[in-house]
């Protein structure tokens, strides 16, 4: 899976149950037809935004620029420390949903929980997008345990 290149995102929920995020590359489009676009997410089933993103019952995707590492290096826990911390490290809006929208992020996707099921050690969630905010530029990508930026 390692040799795979993958854009990388964080991932947060906010709602009754708490606020808290976590970088992911295992993010994609389900289908663009109908109301609303949905997108799937894979979440290890042991980490600690899960349960919150199934009581809060939405989510944001933000997929990072090619220049945020720091943001996935942080919600990773790479570089230890809390989730309120990891959050101070940039400015975050709200959508629809009320789920933390990264200000700086390449895309957000805004989305209410639709459907969800374990596979193996992972949460797999499928959301409905609510709401979409981009910005021009490249997306960080995590590709050889490392990461990549597209070449010109």
């Amino acid at each position: 899976m390692s040799r795979v290149a993958m854009a990388v995102s964080v991932v947060t929920t906010d709602g009754g149950a708490g606020r808290d995020g976590m970088a992911v590359t295992a993010m994609s489009p389900v289908s663009a037809d109908g109301e609303r676009p949905t997108l799937l997410v894979c979440l290890k089933a042991s980490s600690r935004p899960a349960p919150l993103i199934h009581a809060n019952g939405v989510f944001c995707v933000n997929v990072l620029a090619e220049d945020q590492a720091r943001f996935s290096e942080h919600f990773s826990g790479r570089n230890g420390g809390r989730a309120e911390d990891w959050f101070a490290l940039g400015q975050w809006s709200r959508l629809h949903s009320g789920a933390p929208a990264l200000d700086a992020a390449l895309v957000n996707f805004d989305c209410a929980l639709t459907h969800s099921g374990t596979i193996g050690t992972h949460h797999v969630i499928i959301g409905s997008v609510l709401a979409l905010r981009s910005a021009p530029g490249r997306p960080l990508f995590y590709v050889n345990r490392g990461y990549g930026r597209i070449a010109d």
